[in-house]
């Protein structure tokens, strides 16, 4: 425990065991023939390195996960007049990257168990103008995507899958990111594959999508320098982060084993507690992903409180849905509801299950959240 006793929401520490590297890697890239700070051969190294693992045919690296989106809906041609369907309950990007590129985010409600979008919802919204659906994996569950993909294919839209925060997540014997047209990562430091730094990755088997993209990350540049043949922008990817993920890769399934396992554990102590008002997500690992661990409590704020008395640190993930954002109010159509995304903000609560817990921390915080459930 850190804090006078407090476990950490997000490990303050999670690159303890790597600082040497991250500082000889440091000193190896300012000193390398040439200073290549961005898109060099590390970069293209850790690109041929992911695209690997997951059995992609390309994976372009860029600045963040949101501009990943936005490179990928810009590569699609996707703009004005156009609508994307985005789940109703998520991060911001899901609307911002759609509204950025002059297209009209449609808001489809969630599933009110795992809180990823309702297959049903998005086939609802579907309309003349709607040209992409955009599907997220969310905190400890990937959305359905064989569903994602035969509404798609039936209505001849091009299909985004944010997995931002589903690195390491398989459905159904498919690694997360694999499952659109194009996948996206972010390896913003909390993520499953988080870095000491901001970034992020386009995935897809399309070779002229992912040639667009590599353009567009780099002012729509494509072979040779200074020769622009589209508008693009600066989402290039850093060279020391390109080189500090290649050194981490080996080691991420060995920390996705431990969120997971720790996961499993929660989840077995949870179950039992649903008539008492609290929700774990489903068991099991296929189509799981673990970034955090995410409960229904229908005292959640009271349940929240709890554990902070208890030195638990938990965390309130997105407590308005979408479309009752400010900043989204005008694509909320009037008289339109979302109760299952507007009750997920108000029970949503998220538990620390990052791989440097010890196994005392892991039962101390489930043995805490028992503890309120049986008051």
């Amino acid at each position: 425990m850190t804090r006078q006793g407090t476990i950490p929401f997000f490990a303050p520490d999670l690159f303890e065991d790597d600082r040497d590297v991250l500082l000889d890697l440091v000193r190896a890239t300012g000193t390398v023939p040439g200073q290549k700070f961005i898109l060099g051969e590390r970069t293209a190294a850790f690109e041929d390195a992911l695209a690997e693992t997951l059995g992609a045919a390309h994976v372009v690296a860029c600045s963040s996960g949101t501009s990943a989106l936005t490179l990928v809906l810009t590569a699609m041609g996707v703009g004005p007049g156009d609508e994307v369907i985005v789940p109703a309950y998520g991060c911001a990007p899901l609307g911002n990257t759609v509204v950025e590129v002059g297209a009209t985010p449609v808001f489809a409600d969630v599933d009110p168990l795992t809180t990823v979008v309702d297959p049903a919802c998005v086939e609802a919204a579907v309309t003349s103008r709607t040209k992409a659906l955009m599907p997220a994996h969310m905190f400890s569950v990937m959305a359905d995507m064989p569903a994602m993909r035969e509404i798609a294919g039936r209505h001849g839209l091009r299909l985004v899958e944010d997995s931002a925060v589903a690195q390491g997540g398989v459905l159904d014997g498919r690694p997360a990111g694999t499952w659109g047209e194009a996948g996206v990562f972010s390896f913003v430091q909390v993520k499953t594959f988080g870095t000491a730094g901001e970034g992020g990755a386009v995935v897809t088997d399309d070779p002229e999508l992912a040639r667009a993209v590599r353009a567009l990350r780099n002012h729509g540049q494509e072979g040779q320098r200074f020769v622009h043949q589209r508008i693009g922008r600066n989402s290039r990817f850093d060279e020391l982060l390109a080189a500090f993920q290649l050194h981490r890769l080996p080691g991420l399934p060995g920390r996705l084993e431990r969120r997971a396992r720790i996961a499993e554990h929660y989840t077995e102590r949870f179950t039992p507690l649903a008539e008492h008002g609290i929700t774990p997500p489903p068991p099991g690992r296929n189509g799981r992903c673990h970034y955090v661990y995410s409960l229904l409590a229908d005292e959640r704020d009271a349940l929240q409180a709890h554990l902070a008395a208890h030195g638990v640190d938990s965390h309130v993930y997105y407590p308005q849905p979408l479309p009752h954002q400010p900043a989204f109010a005008r694509f909320a159509p009037e008289g339109r509801t979302w109760p299952h995304a507007l009750a997920a903000s108000r029970r949503q609560l998220a538990l620390p299950v990052h791989p440097r817990l010890t196994d005392a921390e892991v039962e101390h915080i489930a043995d805490t959240v028992c503890a309120f459930a049986a008051r």
